[in-house]
Formats: C-alpha cells, structure tokens, sequence
C-alpha cells in the first residue's frame, strides 16, 4: 500500500469526515484503493423465476431465449446465496469514550472500524448486524444482506453514547444464546472486566461453533501512561480517583498491561479465537487486514 492510501486511513484523518457512512465508505475505498487483488470473494446466485419485463429494468438481464420462443421480455430472478453471517459487537461502556489530546475515542473508532467492515461485508453481499451492549445488551439488530441495511446500522453507531458499567462476560453469553446458526462474531471493546468473565463468554461462541474475532481497541495512553509530572486518575465508570507520579509507575504499568492482554490472547490461542490488540493511533488498513485474514479462512 501506498503512503498516499494510508494517509488517508489515518484515523485522525477519518474523523474529520462529516458522517459515519462516508467514513465507512472512505475508510473500504481508501482501503481497497492500495490492495493489488481483489478480497471479495464472488457469491454465488440460483435462478429463481421468470417475471416480465418493466420500464426500468437492466437490459442485462432480460432472458434473449425466452425472447426468442414467446416474443416477449421476461427478467430473470435470481435469489441470493448469502456467504456468511456477521454480527458486530460493539463495547458502548463510559469507558469507551476515553480519549488522549487530539486523538478520536475508543468507542469512535470501534464505530468507524465497524461501520467499515460492515460496508465492505455487505458489498460482498455477506448479512451483518449489529450488537450494542455495555452491562447488557442495549441493541441488537440483527443480520441482513441489503445494502440498504447499512444506513440502519451506521445510524444506530451514530446514535449511540458509552454509558454504563462494563461487564463483558454477561453480554458475550446473551449473545452466544441467541444466535442460533453459525456465523462470524466480531468483538470490538477495550476489554477493561475480569479476564476470566471474557474468556468464558467468548468460549461459549466457540462451543456453538461461531469464528469469532476480537480487537483488543485500547488508547496509547493506557498502554504507556506516558504523561507529565503528578497527575489525578479518575475512574470513567466508578468515579474513584487515585493521585500519583505516572514516571514512577509507567514501566510496571505497561507490564502489567501486557500480562493482561497476554492472558486473553493466550486463552484466544487455545480456543482457535482470533485476537488482535490495537490502538486507535492504528491505521484502519491494518485493521481490516486482521478482519480479511479470518475471512479468507472460512472458505
């Protein structure tokens, strides 16, 4: 890819946009702009029935044959064959929200990342929807291959605030038990529970069988705690404050981090789970690759 492509995927870039669906459509443009082959893996489509022909309808796909027998227009119908269902979940908890300077939140990005791949799947004709949650599961909308079902996620991205506690492991066991047939679940979320609550949730999607894909969205500052001078921490979702010197503490604190998503990444190993820890200074290409890279493993 081109440094001119990946300017343009800058997340800082994107976010400067006005609307998440041109956003999406930047971000898959911009994306597919610097790829030397094509990702899109063809669908397939069965001949459904004859219906006759109307002002309007694409000369294509006018039937010469049947033309030729009758001396009249009929269309072919055809139904199409979905490749996949996936469901996109998306952590909308107060803790999402964080942002350091002039950088986009986690929760924006997770929205942009998934507005994207949702625009990229449902070009493909792939059904994706959309899940919500933070303590719970606010929203589920669910999967659907019309292009036109991509304003009603993108407008429920916009529409939604981090809010709430975050208890991941409640909301990723809801899901498993309502999804019935096997699909793709994409998880996006700053993982901030008890590791062991995560795991167990995503294990239950693996136990029905689901490909399932996490990334790992986390600010650079809460990876290096790179900040200046004594500063007051304060809890997004617990109000708690805590006052110290993040010099003194920068390099345990980044250890312990990395123990962290260590812990989940290994469990993800084991359980066949594709785990991707990324921070929103992370270009989109680099995310999408990690979401082309499971794709290409289903077929």
């Amino acid at each position: 890819m081109s440094a001119d492509h990946r300017r343009y995927l800058q997340p800082e870039t994107v976010s400067s946009l006005k609307g998440l669906e041109l956003k999406a459509r930047m971000v898959v443009e911009g994306f597919m702009a610097g790829l030397h082959k094509s990702p899109y893996h063809g669908f397939s489509v069965e001949f459904a029935e004859h219906r006759q022909y109307m002002p309007g309808d694409p000369i294509r796909n006018v039937d010469w044959k049947v033309f030729g027998k009758t001396d009249r227009y009929y269309i072919k119908q055809y139904e199409e064959e979905t490749n996949l269902k996936a469901y996109l979940l998306v952590d909308s908890s107060r803790s999402m929200a964080y942002q350091s300077e002039d950088r986009i939140s986690k929760f924006d990005y997770a929205g942009m990342l998934a507005g994207a791949l949702g625009y990229l799947m449902l070009r493909q004709r792939d059904a994706v929807g959309l899940v919500t949650f933070s303590e719970a599961i606010h929203r589920y909308i669910p999967p659907r291959s019309k292009s036109s079902h991509l304003h009603i996620l993108l407008n429920e991205l916009a529409q939604t605030a981090p809010a709430d506690a975050t208890r991941i492991g409640p909301a990723l066991h809801e899901m498993a038990e309502r999804i019935k047939r096997r699909g793709l679940v994409v998880v996006m979320s700053d993982l901030l529970d008890d590791p062991a609550e995560i795991i167990s949730g995503l294990k239950h999607f693996r136990y029905n069988q689901h490909e399932v894909l996490i990334f790992h969205i986390l600010d650079p500052r809460e990876t290096d705690l790179d900040f200046a001078g004594e500063a007051i921490f304060e809890d997004m979702e617990t109000g708690e404050r805590i006052t110290t010197t993040p010099s003194q503490i920068k390099k345990d604190f980044a250890r312990q981090v990395d123990a962290f998503s260590e812990e989940i990444s290994y469990a993800c190993r084991q359980a066949n789970i594709d785990y991707h820890r990324i921070d929103t200074r992370t270009t989109f290409d680099q995310a999408m690759y990690a979401w082309l890279a499971k794709r290409a493993r289903l077929f």
